[in-house]
């Protein structure tokens, strides 16, 4: 039964024409007849049925994040002849938001993106990291639920089929970037033959997951700073007139925040790895460059303080929400070391190597203290119909090329590869206007795919600039 939605968990605006309903799912695929959960589903119908193709099915992005309200994003950026073609579906996976929500018994300030984001102390120190990591671990598995163990990428795509089903569709068609690139290769590789037309954007690499994903991060990062210093450059040289003064800019700012925080109203008291937190979110958007520099001012008492959004509270959401299920995601998904010196080594040697994130992307996470998974990752394949366009950023610092190289050998014959000489996180970005967002268009449109995998240049056209820098969990 389809009805109107329910408030995004973000606060965003909702699609009038926007209907949702629930679907029921096993809690466990390996007992179809056992406890069950439900998954919120969303569809926004096209207005030319007699053009209509099928379904589109888009995710989010990080596990944790809602998805049930993609399909009013979607609608605003496509073009007509997409719209015309697809009904609009999006869903909360499994653990997320409307769909049978998960907490590990924290509160949102117990989970800050600082801590998250395993930044190493001042002095190179993980101490603090491994005692928040074992901590998460503990509340997790103590306050999870039976939902817990089951909340992985592989049943979120066996879920996604049974969403196929329930809307009557033989195959679907989906476009999603970051983790949703991932799962989007798993549901491929579980059920091939029930697949129309795939957009896998800023993938993830399937033999890097999850640690060696983050640890990726360390170097990327570094990679993707050069864009930042030759903007702030050309719009802001009081950062620094050359990229070496950018950077010994930057790192002395930390430098001072770790010896005296600075408060940003309504959000935090930042230290030094918050600052580098924020920088490491707005690396992901050229668009977002603007407002870390406006942040960059404030932080060194020469600018106004930065807009902060503060998080919409829902009736039936955990706070930690978010946080929980990119635990559960990432420690039910694959198994990580338990070697606590490993990850000591690791930071040790990014921090040396790749001083921007200091380590962060090598240091050690919850899921050092988790069992083992269930079940195996799913093996990334190429058996099955040629039905794959990837597109993938250049300078990506979230989810590096070398992941997107992966992604493309495992998938073999099944893709192809648009490689676009820029480095936000997510090639289909209406701020970035490029060949990969003409690609995925007119593959959606058309079922056009490129003869080979090629590249390009951005397009020249000025990018737009986002007014903030999200400063929530992400």
């Amino acid at each position: 039964m389809w009805t109107e939605c329910p408030p995004d968990p973000y606060g965003n605006p909702i699609d009038p024409r926007l209907r949702c309903t629930r679907i029921t799912v096993p809690l466990d695929y390996s007992d179809p007849h056992g406890p069950t959960i439900q998954i919120a589903v969303s569809r926004l119908s096209t207005a030319k049925p007699d053009l209509r193709r099928g379904i589109l099915v888009h995710n989010a992005g990080d596990p944790g994040i809602a998805g049930l309200n993609l399909p009013s994003f979607y609608a605003q950026i496509y073009p007509p002849d997409v719209l015309d073609r697809y009904d609009l579906v999006g869903f909360d996976p499994r653990g997320v938001a409307y769909s049978s929500p998960i907490t590990c018994g924290r509160t949102a300030a117990q989970v800050p993106r600082a801590k998250l984001q395993p930044f190493p102390a001042a002095d190179g120190s993980i101490d603090d990291n491994i005692a928040f990591a074992r901590g998460l671990a503990q509340d997790c598995l103590a306050n999870g639920g039976r939902e817990l163990p089951y909340i992985t990428t592989a049943n979120t795509a066996r879920d996604l089929d049974r969403v196929r089903a329930a809307l009557g569709e033989r195959k679907i068609s989906y476009n999603s970037a970051s983790y949703g690139s991932y799962l989007g290769a798993v549901y491929t590789s579980l059920f091939p033959d029930r697949t129309d037309r795939v957009i896998l954007d800023s993938a993830v690499g399937p033999h890097s997951v999850w640690q060696g994903e983050w640890r990726m991060a360390d170097k990327a990062t570094e990679v993707r700073f050069a864009d930042f210093a030759a903007w702030s450059i050309a719009h802001d040289p009081s950062l620094g007139t050359t990229p070496e003064q950018v950077r010994a800019n930057m790192f002395a700012l930390a430098e001072r925040l770790d010896r005296k925080p600075v408060e940003i109203p309504d959000f935090a008291l930042v230290d030094g790895n918050t600052f580098r937190a924020i920088y490491f979110a707005a690396s992901y958007y050229t668009a977002a460059f603007p407002s870390f520099a406006g942040i960059w001012h404030f932080l060194a008492g020469e600018g106004p303080p930065p807009m902060v959004f503060p998080p919409v509270d829902i009736p039936g959401i955990p706070p930690d929400n978010a946080a929980a299920v990119q635990t559960a995601v990432a420690c039910g998904d694959a198994r990580s070391s338990h070697d606590v010196d490993r990850y000591r080594r690791a930071a040790r040697e990014d921090r040396a190597r790749y001083p921007i994130l200091g380590g962060m992307g090598a240091n050690i996470r919850a899921c050092a203290f988790w069992p083992d998974p269930r079940e195996r990752s799913v093996s990334i394949h190429d058996h099955g119909p040629e039905n794959i366009l990837m597109v993938q950023n250049l300078r990506d610092p979230a989810t590096p090329y070398e992941g997107a190289l992966d992604m493309r050998h495992s998938l073999g014959h099944r893709a192809r590869l648009v490689t676009v000489d820029a480095g936000n996180h997510g090639v289909y970005n209406p701020t970035a206007p490029s060949c990969g967002i003409t690609a995925v268009n007119l593959y959606l449109a058309t079922g056009t795919l490129p003869d080979h995998d090629t590249s390009c240049e951005p397009d020249p056209a000025p990018q737009a600039q986002s007014p903030v820098v999200s400063l929530g969990f992400r």
